[in-house]
């Protein structure tokens, strides 16, 4: 027998499978159950169940791992959260009310015979071991960025999961963003000519309470650039290819709660001239550009505005809507990914090898930042990953 196929169409911010078989056509398409598949033989196109819903953990059930759970309906009819732990007897009160057929603890050991996969949505400097523990036992993992706080916690867990035959998968979850899906499509296509330059702002106000764990350098792994610059480094590294040389400036100015910096500015050259920019903080009071990506090209710039969920063209002093797409942070789209990866035996796009390069860029461009020059970013394993 071959191998399952199933006709897709791009509609609104996903991949939506057809019903009905047949090829794709302009009729618009509507959702159907992801766990059957529709195959062309002599008979025609014929239904079949090919697997039942995955059962997963969620692991960390606080601000990142409560996003995750507004999302999950949208993949109810593929898997099934059987198991949910938080060491903060709120969080679990919370998340009895959003998961009520799930078994929710304290201790995430107690969960891990009633799960296939899990999502690990905890403080950075936990990921190591726990990640650990989870592939040990057989698990997938989808695990919250950035992968682990140092080098050698990652290539632990990328070893593990090599050893256990288990998928491991970061959770970038802007690389499935589809305004950010469509700004690379076209940035390959060249639809408006070689790209040049890639800017990415985001701007925003992140204070927690006295003693959070994101004012720790220790346990964020840095400050604000490893912690959430890691999305936008990935990205750049995503769009515009090989890296070869770049410079950081962070600063704590005006926001004295973090103990790395809470603002930073990166600027990275890549092979063929290519540039890429990232400017972040946490201690914005106002913003303008929110959250903002222009990728400037020879014949007009592209404008992924996150925020208003639209992308533009503008090209001289014309301005075109090119694509919208439903709010969020479509954390529903990477999960799918990875449901997707555990049916089908394909590597994650994220996986932890592709991970590990974004957080190698930082690292190398905090060390030149400590030392007042350039960071050198040739040799990093992108051809590993």
């Amino acid at each position: 027998m071959g191998r399952p196929s199933w006709a897709t169409r791009r509609r609104g911010h996903a991949l939506t499978r057809c019903v009905g078989g047949g090829p794709p056509t302009d009729i618009p398409c509507r959702r159907e159950r992801a766990s059957a598949y529709f195959l062309d033989d002599r008979s025609g196109w014929e239904r079949i169940r090919v697997m039942s819903r995955l059962r997963l953990g969620l692991i960390g059930c606080g601000n990142m791992g409560h996003s995750h759970m507004r999302r999950f309906e949208f993949l109810r009819h593929r898997m099934a959260v059987t198991g949910a732990a938080d060491i903060a007897e709120a969080a679990r009160a919370a998340t009895k009310d959003l998961l009520p057929d799930a078994k929710v603890v304290a201790d995430y050991e107690e969960i891990l015979d009633d799960v296939d996969a899990v999502l690990i949505a905890i403080p950075h400097h936990l990921h190591h071991r726990v990640t650990l523990d989870c592939l040990r036992a057989g698990k997938h993992v989808l695990l919250e960025k950035p992968m682990a706080n140092s080098e050698r916690e990652c290539l632990d867990i990328i070893e593990a999961a090599d050893k256990a035959g288990r998928k491991l998968m970061v959770a970038y979850c802007m690389r499935f963003h589809p305004l950010v899906v469509r700004m690379k499509e076209l940035i390959d296509e060249k639809a408006y000519g070689e790209c040049f330059q890639v800017s990415i702002w985001t701007e925003q106000h992140t204070e927690g309470p006295p003693g959070h764990w994101y004012h720790s350098a220790e346990k964020l792994g840095g400050g604000q650039f490893f912690s959430h610059g890691c999305h936008y480094v990935d990205i750049l590294l995503w769009y515009l290819g090989r890296p070869v040389r770049g410079t950081h400036f962070g600063t704590r100015l005006c926001t004295p709660w973090m103990e790395g910096e809470g603002t930073s500015n990166a600027i990275v050259q890549f092979e063929g001239g290519r540039l890429g920019y990232h400017f972040g903080t946490w201690g914005a009071r106002g913003t303008r550009l929110r959250y903002s990506f222009h990728a400037h090209c020879e014949r007009g710039m592209i404008e992924a505005v996150i925020t208003d969920k639209r992308l533009f063209a503008h090209v001289g002093r014309t301005q075109e809507l090119l694509f919208e797409c439903d709010p969020g942070k479509h954390t529903e789209n990477e999960l799918a990914h990875f449901l997707d990866c555990i049916e089908t035996g394909r590597e994650p796009l994220t996986n932890g090898r592709a991970a590990l390069q974004s957080l190698r860029v930082i690292w190398r461009l905090y060390e030149a930042e400590q030392k007042n020059g350039l960071a050198d970013l040739r040799g990093l394993g992108l051809e590993q990953a």
